[in-house]
């Protein structure tokens, strides 16, 4: 049975949030509890999946794929076939990062990293050989001003 979260649930999120590798001890210090109830908090928050993994964050620059890329894309079908193989194509290539299905006017926006353009464009081809796409339009992104996994836990 999930519960609602806490002054001192949302502050062990916060605080694992900004760093993973924080040990019980070191996190219940943070958070003011003992060890004991800050474990107790962590598992809880795991088991009713608050908590739904814990990651290395990369430094995609620094292994080459400094390009990061919005792709539109537009489709005139919608059936369930279709989007199936949509959904198997996009979600095989490493290079694409994220996909979501829009409202409005797009029909699914997909975010990627890649080395340069012409990476870009060997992930186009390979993606447009999977399935069939009405329109698809990249943006580049020139700079990136705020990038973060943290999603906000605000203390209440």
């Amino acid at each position: 049975m999930e519960h609602e979260l806490d002054t001192l649930d949302r502050r062990i999120l916060a605080e694992l949030q900004r760093d993973g590798t924080l040990s019980v001890d070191q996190l219940s210090e943070r958070v003011g509890l003992s060890r004991n109830a800050c474990w107790r908090r962590v598992k809880r928050l795991d088991d009713e999946r608050f908590i739904i993994g814990r990651v290395a964050l990369v430094d995609a620059d620094k292994l080459g794929l400094g390009l990061s890329v919005f792709i539109i894309v537009r489709t005139s079908s919608h059936d369930p076939d279709w989007l199936a193989k949509f959904r198997a194509a996009v979600t095989s290539f490493p290079e694409i990062t994220g996909v979501y299905r829009m409202s409005g006017d797009l029909d699914y926006v997909l975010r990627a990293r890649v080395a340069d353009v012409k990476a870009y464009d060997r992930l186009y081809q390979r993606l447009i050989a999977k399935v069939p796409l009405s329109d698809v339009s990249a943006s580049f992104v020139m700079e990136e001003i705020k990038e973060t996994t943290v999603v906000p836990v605000e203390v209440r």
